[in-house]
């Protein structure tokens, strides 16, 4: 939500939402006096707060309506929110019973910095602020406390999960209530639940959490999804590989990976004295690949493609179905081209992009430049080689412009061998999501020592592309999943008809019907059930298939068939018209 008014005025919305997290943290203190305050700052919908609470102790979500209702109370009493500058001492005397204020107090005794505390009421916290100036100003129809959550102290798995409270809140009433009724259509569509509902996927605590089953219905709608990119990607020169899941530990030194991305891969595993890490990216083993012979600038560009399964380790705060995942399969690729190639590599591969998804109907995505932060030395790697980093920004930026794809840049995203073009789209919240990448590496080729003979006799390091038109199948299942409801595209439905028969005695002509179309290629199933109708079409339809084929006494008559439309309404028509109609569906992937 924009907070700024018509006039541009940045309102007060991001402060009510601060204010209310102090307000909740108060209303605690006073119902579970033992609870320990952690942090509670406005987020982008609301705010929340974390707390320590006993054993046994912690409210539940039937407690919301009490909390709010006592919260309400002491924003009527109209308390200012008032500002004192202390000391570290007088900060640590005040703050002597709350262990995780003291742990805040002392970092920032060290490095200088004024303690800043804001009282409202009886209630006082350590806090940078902004507030409202008095409880005065926040609409108490406007917020709503909405979960409850585990989350790690600082984020970090090694320090207590603590129980942190969320909180809705807007500048309006009716703000509000528009926010919960996009929250609860996008709760409709989320692919959890769908996968559930639609048999498409599951999660076992037996099997590990993040670690995803591909039901059968799932697993066909993948396999259709594996199989267009791979058509697409080898009518486009890309050469398919293999690798393993598995990897020594010299690979990921040579790589950076156990220098920048450690803390994002499992533990290594011991085998015969040697350390062997379970693969989280497909890039050192398609450089490895690239090795495998000498080549010459007439090999190149050279576009190694995988779907690659990686494991990642996703802290269970974040895990979220297939969208985030401790394993997944890449849609990736690596493409090693000369210099003067690049910007030409590049703009194949926004073609590609632009191509698939306008095959998947995705219209409104942009791409976002994602650049490094210099003053971040240790993310990157040789980020003091500036020149390098600037060639590969100015090729990305160069490429998008000629392309003319709307496009921002955001410092501080690239990853740590180089600046990429993010695909970004707006989830079902809303939200922004990153759903594809191109990588421009100058950086792992002299890592790697790859060369190629250029025209002149001369080694020269290759630049290389890494590129991922769908991210991961997982991730791009999940956004279609909630981006049609289940209701997927009649060429990617596992079932794309079902034929209901009225009675037993039409089953023999729903029988022929379902002969006719199995053998024009078309995925159909026969109901032969003895439910009633109502039931049959019932049953087909939370499976949202596409299209339901409904016969009986004036269908066999007329040697024609009603189809029931996903979508609502029915028609009758003969059976080799419909075989067309789905054929060039099918064919237009409409």
């Amino acid at each position: 939500m924009d907070n700024k008014n018509s006039n541009g005025v940045e309102n007060n919305l991001d402060k009510i939402r601060h204010s209310l997290a102090h307000i909740l943290a108060g209303v605690i203190k006073q119902k579970y006096p033992e609870a320990k305050l952690g942090i509670g700052p406005a987020i982008d919908n609301g705010f929340y707060y974390d707390f320590d609470f006993a054993e046994g102790r912690a409210p539940i979500q039937e407690d919301f309506a009490e909390l709010e209702k006592e919260m309400r109370k002491l924003i009527a009493a109209k308390h200012s929110f008032i500002k004192e500058e202390i000391s570290a001492n007088e900060a640590k005397e005040l703050f002597n019973n709350e262990p995780y204020k003291l742990e805040l107090i002392s970092e920032l005794a060290q490095g200088g910095e004024n303690i800043s505390i804001y009282r409202n009421g009886s209630f006082v916290d350590l806090c940078a602020g902004p507030h409202v100036s008095s409880t005065a100003e926040i609409n108490p129809a406007a917020f709503k406390l909405d979960r409850l959550a585990g989350a790690y102290w600082k984020g970090s798995e090694k320090n207590k999960m603590l129980t942190r409270i969320y909180g809705l809140a807007f500048g309006s009433k009716n703000e509000l209530e528009e926010y919960q009724k996009i929250m609860g259509e996008a709760e409709k569509r989320d692919h959890r639940k769908l996968g559930k509902e639609l048999e498409l996927f599951m999660i076992s605590e037996e099997v590990g959490k993040g670690l995803p089953l591909w039901l059968p219905n799932g697993a066909f709608i993948r396999k259709k999804l594996e199989d267009y990119m791979y058509e697409k990607e080898y009518n486009q020169g890309y050469k398919y590989v293999y690798t393993p899941v598995l990897t020594n530990k010299k690979l990921y030194e040579t790589s950076g990976h156990l220098t920048h991305f450690r803390e994002d891969m499992y533990n290594p595993i011991m085998i015969e004295n040697e350390e062997y890490y379970l693969k989280p990216m497909n890039c050192p083993h398609h450089h490895m690949i690239y090795r495998n012979k000498p080549l010459s600038y007439r090999d190149l560009p050279l576009r190694l493609a995988e779907f690659g399964l990686i494991h990642r380790f996703e802290r269970s705060g974040v895990l979220t179905g297939l969208i985030r995942a401790r394993c997944f399969t890449q849609n990736d690729s690596h493409i090693y081209c000369a210099r003067q190639d690049l910007k030409k590599e590049l703009l194949g591969v926004l073609d590609l992009f632009q191509e698939v998804y306008a095959d998947f109907h995705i219209k409104d995505f942009w791409f976002r430049l994602s650049l490094p932060d210099f003053n971040n030395t240790e993310k990157y790697g040789d980020i003091k080689n500036k020149k390098m980093w600037d060639e590969a920004t100015q090729a990305a930026r160069e490429a998008l412009e000629e392309f003319s794809g709307k496009y921002a840049e955001g410092e501080g995203e690239a990853t740590f061998y180089g600046p990429k073009i993010d695909v970004q789209v707006k989830n079902v919240l809303g939200k922004e999501d990153t759903i594809g990448t191109a990588q421009v590496d100058f950086y792992s080729a002299g890592k790697f020592n790859l060369v190629f003979t250029n025209q002149q006799g001369q080694d020269e390091h290759p630049v290389i592309i890494h590129r991922a038109i769908m991210g991961s199948f997982d991730r791009f299942f999940a956004f279609l999943v909630e981006q049609t409801s289940g209701n997927f595209p009649v060429w990617l439905a596992s079932v794309q008809v079902k034929i209901l028969p009225i009675s037993e005695k039409f089953k023999d002509y729903a029988g022929g019907v379902f002969k006719k179309l199995k053998q024009e290629g078309i995925r159909v199933e026969l109901d032969e059930s003895d439910e009633s109708l109502g039931k049959k079409i019932r049953n087909a339809k939370i499976q949202k298939i596409p299209y339901l084929i409904v016969v009986g006494e004036k269908e066999m008559a007329a040697n024609q068939i009603t189809i029931e439309n996903r979508g609502g309404g029915s028609e009758k028509t003969d059976v080799d018209s419909f075989i067309s109609r789905v054929k060039k569906e099918i064919t237009e992937r409409s």
